[in-house]
């Protein structure tokens, strides 16, 4: 039996949508499909659409997988075609089953039907049914609790698909239908996580790193970029525009005129400030962190108040009620855990015993002692953009 000769694309929130924005969501996921199968090298001729379905025609086995890592597919089937009849839909089913069931198994037919037919889902269970039992194998029975094997037949309008199984997209919304985010990229664990899941909601990312020579070293940007490589992979249709800023200057200011307790917290300021910059360049509507509640000095609650006091743009904490080894597990599953963890010099900047509860006054009062417009204008100016 050849190849199955189409790919049934399933989405889910996208149908809860009106009429004229559900159209637009689906021309965005068609797309980026076709920017993921062209990216993996995969062939297929067309991409279709019906109400509540996308339909790849490929034979094409690597199709499969490709369209599962595009955002907004929540699953996706291999399937055998036939005309929108019993008489073909069966037959489809005997030549199928004959090949998927063994002697002595049990199977069940899962039948769904859309259109206008002048038969019901249940006949074409039945048919499909009877037709499974001639496949050729013995002693074989219906189980619809627990079959051994499940075989699905959609009839539609037009077209009969028949398919044994699903693969689990990603899900989510279509990348590039939530506007644009700045997501501050560190290199460790978190941050490609988080900018990851604000992918996953259809935002469209601009990755920013902040070069804390001389407290950093190569090592540090190197895994930062090799982080965002990896998230460039899950966004095929759109070039990264990624900048970098240097954020050096600005801890040896905090090191020699504030209170070092407070360097992390001032730090976090910082970044926002610039990322801001970047924000007002780019057209974007917030800025994504890699912060996880408690997980480190810098993100207790009373820091983070302070970190994000009199910040004029929205700030997201995608991670913000994850723990560490969720954390990991998504990382392991996106891609970005193996650059992520590869040795580097950490922050040599932050303190031994960094504030765990900054003040807001506290912090006010320790940036009046630098000049903080001109430590932004300077990275501003110094600002790198790579296309």
């Amino acid at each position: 039996m050849k190849n199955p000769e189409i790919i049934l694309v399933r989405y889910d929130e996208l149908a809860l949508k009106s009429k004229r924005v559900r159209a637009m969501y689906e021309a965005v996921l068609v797309r980026n499909l076709k920017a993921m199968l062209h990216a993996d090298g995969s062939t297929y001729t067309e991409i279709t659409r019906e109400m509540g379905r996308i339909f790849i025609h490929s034979d094409d086995p690597r199709a499969l997988q490709s369209a599962t890592k595009v955002f907004g597919v929540v699953s996706a089937s291999p399937a055998y075609t036939c005309e929108a009849t019993l008489e073909s839909a069966a037959p489809l089913c005997k030549e199928l089953d004959g090949i998927i069931i063994r002697d002595g198994q049990s199977f069940a037919i899962r039948a769904r039907r859309a259109g206008n037919h002048n038969f019901t889902s249940r006949d074409v269970a039945v048919a499909c049914g009877d037709a499974a039992c001639l496949s050729g194998a013995k002693n074989v029975r219906v189980d619809l609790e627990k079959p051994d094997v499940e075989i699905f037949v959609e009839i539609r309008q037009k077209t009969g698909y028949v398919f044994t199984g699903s693969v689990k997209g990603v899900g989510g919304l279509p990348l590039g239908t939530q506007g644009k985010m700045v997501a501050l990229i560190s290199g460790g664990i978190d941050s490609p996580v988080a900018a990851w899941l604000l992918m996953k909601r259809g935002c469209e990312i601009i990755p920013l790193y902040l070069n804390n020579d001389p407290f950093s070293d190569e090592s540090t940007r190197a895994r930062a970029m090799a982080c965002i490589d990896i998230l460039q992979r899950w966004s095929p249709q759109k070039k990264f525009t990624i900048y970098e800023a240097p954020h050096g200057e600005n801890l040896l200011a905090f090191l020699s005129s504030c209170n070092n307790r407070l360097n992390c917290v001032m730090c976090r300021r910082m970044m926002y400030r610039i990322a801001t910059e970047v924000l007002k360049m780019e057209g974007a509507h917030g800025i994504i962190t890699g912060s996880s509640l408690g997980q480190v000095a810098s993100q207790t609650s009373q820091n983070m108040l302070a970190e994000m006091y009199g910040m004029e743009y929205p700030i997201y904490h995608p991670l913000i009620g994850l723990d560490k080894l969720e954390i990991t597990d998504i990382a392991r599953k996106i891609g970005t855990f193996e650059p992520s963890t590869k040795p580097a010099t950490c922050c040599l900047a932050v303190p031994e015993y960094p504030s765990t509860a900054a003040k807001i006054w506290e912090v006010a009062e320790a940036e009046k002692m630098i000049d903080i417009p001109s430590l932004v204008d300077n990275m501003v100016k110094n600002i790198k953009k790579f296309c």
